[in-house]
């Protein structure tokens, strides 16, 4: 027999009774019946009971076990009379009567219950994340991860794309987040970065002829955290393709994830790729507020400016008379109740605000009524002319925030998730995806200059010929694909023409001379044939988050770090050695 098992603490059925067989794992639970004692047994594929009464030359040994103990037991397959039988376990017919039984690992007094699955401090969690990880929905989340990237794999192979590996040391790209540094011994005082993005050599790639090109890839990033956000390292499915439009690129990564999501969504409806609307950001961030819309809530905003410009609503009235203002209405069919009302305007100055004007529809003494502070002020005929566009009804409310769309839109998106959540309105049993498209090339900073707003590498829509006007309103061939109200994947059709790429980034700021020096590689790549190509990358925590039904992404990752960007495992960042500093030709300045 092996030294260890015979068999899994999954594989025994009612066929094995009868069987002597040898099984390791950890002591879930024990429970003591008056002499016999009961001992369910785990390792990561199941549970299997064991029984020891006073008979059994392992009792006394058995008596002294604790929780988490690794053991090794001998024993018999007997089986469990049937009103005994427990159909939620794979093992459910059967026990394993102990003959003998070996500490293989012994447990101190645990910090937290692997048993039970209680909710404990993140901090006690991830200190101790091996004892963590072997809780069942942690087993559970770690296998899907483990699923979901084979799958991708297979469906990524299957469309004829091959994986190739790019450096982990590399030099410095903007991709729009902070660097990890990595100082060079051989070269003292320069530094290596690690990849925010396999960006440019997957770009070389393309340049190299290799055509279909793909990665599960490490990305690191030193950004500030979010629940869906790790705040040092990430993984993508990174692809490139040459030849290709924006359209292919879609059809390419679509089925990919739609057959993920199909397979491994709990049977949850996943429309057809084929029929993922196409977006213009624009047009997101007025119907939705956010460039990375839940579609699953119904709610669209709609500009309502014209029903209170010189209205006796004085505040939306002199508002309206600045220029770039405008006034827009979320609808919330159902909400047509003063209760309801009251407690979205106190969402909205939670949120910062003043409130949020609202009118509500009602019955009245001659036929459908409008209420409201709001619904006073500017009359009955204002208040059916809103109603008529945003198509309500008795019982339905209606939303209003105003002002500059930059500085409203971010609060009517949130309030639109909150309405349609109060309202019951979002279809849970759905991934609802959507392109977003025509994302802007550029933006304005806060000190007035221009700036990339999205991946500098990618071809602005019309060229070279774009680029000669107000560079805030080149439409970039840049795209998202949003999932629930989650950005799940991002890419562009990429800019391959050298004359293109400086410009692009003369109107950023950076001379040629410093497009030379941060990207002579890709450049100097670019005069010798490069193809036209794009792609995309997304990202595989946040994905597997939403196919487990997490609402935090380190639930979904191994060894995650905390908030603060700590491993409290292994206890980094850690203080470096004064050798290492001398290696490296580096001295720490003092702390304040």
């Amino acid at each position: 027999m092996h030294a260890y098992r015979s068999h899994t603490c999954a594989d025994l059925t009612a066929a094995n009774v009868g069987d002597s067989v040898r099984l390791s794992g950890w002591v879930h639970r024990i429970r003591d019946h008056g002499g016999v004692l009961f001992i369910d047994l785990r390792d990561h594929y199941g549970i299997t009971q064991v029984l020891a009464d006073s008979d059994s030359p392992a009792f006394a040994r058995i008596e002294k076990l604790r929780a988490e103990y690794c053991v090794r037991i001998d024993g018999v397959v007997k089986a469990r009379d049937a009103s005994l039988i427990n159909t939620k376990l794979k093992t459910g017919e059967i026990e394993v009567y102990a003959r003998d039984m070996v500490v293989l690992g012994a447990a101190d007094d645990l910090p937290l219950p692997v048993f039970g699955e209680p909710d404990y401090p993140e901090e006690t969690r991830l200190s101790y994340r091996f004892l963590d990880l072997r809780r069942e929905t942690m087993q559970r989340n770690m296998v899907l991860r483990s699923d979901v990237v084979a799958e991708m794999r297979r469906r990524m192979w299957d469309q004829n794309f091959r994986e190739f590996q790019t450096p982990i040391i590399t030099a410095s790209s903007p991709e729009g987040a902070r660097d990890f540094l990595v100082p060079s011994r051989l070269h003292p005082g320069k530094f290596y970065a690690l990849p925010q993005a396999p960006q440019q050599f997957k770009q070389l790639i393309m340049v190299s002829g290799y055509d279909r090109y793909f990665q599960i890839a490490p990305c690191f990033r030193d950004e500030d955290p979010r629940a869906d956000r790790s705040p040092t390292d990430f993984y993508q499915l990174d692809l490139e393709m040459s030849f290709v439009e924006q359209d292919d690129v879609f059809a390419a990564v679509g089925p990919v994830l739609q057959g993920v999501f199909e397979k491994f969504g709990g049977g949850a409806k996943v429309d057809a790729c084929a029929d993922w609307p196409q977006i213009p950001y624009a047009e997101a961030l007025l119907k939705y507020g956010t460039d990375k819309p839940d579609l699953r809530n119904p709610i669209e905003m709609q500009v309502v400016s014209e029903h209170f410009r010189g209205s006796g609503f004085a505040i939306f009235a002199k508002l309206l008379e600045n220029d770039g203002t405008e006034i827009r209405a979320i609808p919330a069919p159902g909400g047509g109740s003063r209760k309801f009302c009251d407690r979205m305007n106190a969402f909205a100055q939670a949120q910062g605000l003043p409130g949020m004007g609202y009118i509500f529809w009602r019955a009245g003494a001659d036929g459908l009524e409008a209420a409201g502070p709001l619904a006073k002020n500017i009359g009955p005929e204002r208040t059916e002319a809103i109603r008529q566009q945003l198509g309500l009804g008795e019982g339905d409310a209606a939303f209003f925030l105003g002002g500059k769309p930059a500085q409203f839109e971010g609060v009517a998106g949130r309030a639109r998730d909150e309405i349609g959540r109060e309202l019951k309105l979002v279809d849970e049993n759905r991934f609802a995806f959507a392109w977003i498209v025509d994302f802007p090339m550029y933006e304005e900073t806060d000190d007035g200059k221009v700036d990339f707003s999205h991946n500098p590498f990618s071809m602005p829509q019309g060229g070279m010929d774009a680029l000669s006007g107000d560079p805030l309103a080149v439409k970039g061939y840049q795209y998202d694909l949003a999932c629930n109200g989650y950005e799940l994947l991002s890419g562009a059709i990429r800019n391959h023409k050298p004359e293109i790429m400086y410009r692009a980034f003369e109107i950023a700021g950076y001379p040629n001379s410093e497009v030379d020096k941060r990207f002579g590689g890709m450049v100097k790549a670019f005069k010798y044939g490069a193809p036209p190509h794009g792609g995309c990358a997304a990202g595989i925590d946040r994905i597997v988050m939403l196919l487990a039904g997490e609402a935090n992404i380190r639930q979904v990752i191994m060894f995650p770090m905390t908030q603060r960007a700590e491993d409290l495992l292994l206890d980094a960042p850690s203080d470096p050695t004064n050798e290492q500093l001398r290696e490296l030709g580096l001295r720490l300045a003092p702390k304040d």
